[in-house]
């Protein structure tokens, strides 16, 4: 289990816990995070989930595949920190993670 912390364009942080296994995406959906919308139900088919993950966690990350890359490229004001959270799968790992959601999803 890890604990997730969500911050909202405005500043509001929202801490989850969510079990392994799960991803990023599932544990704002389960516990009604705004800001994640994950209108294609975690299939990397858009980029509603789009999130910018703390610096400190970026090398922590598994790497982006081909698929969410391309994706990437239809978020909202992409950079070197965007994720998709529908990609990321929680692990012990990833306790303390910290995502930044942008302004709107797209």
């Amino acid at each position: 289990m890890a604990k997730i912390t969500f911050i909202e364009h405005n500043g509001t942080q929202h801490d989850v816990e969510v079990s392994n296994g799960l991803t990023v995406m599932e544990a704002a959906r389960d516990n009604n995070i705004p800001g994640i919308e994950a209108d294609c139900g975690g299939a990397c088919a858009c980029s509603t989930c789009h999130v910018y993950v703390d610096m400190a966690w970026l090398d922590k990350l598994p790497v982006k595949d081909a698929m969410e890359e391309d994706m990437l490229d239809f978020a909202y004001e992409p950079s070197e920190l965007s994720r998709l959270t529908c990609q990321v799968k929680v692990t012990d790992e990833l306790d303390g993670l910290v995502v930044k959601m942008p302004e709107k999803q797209i």
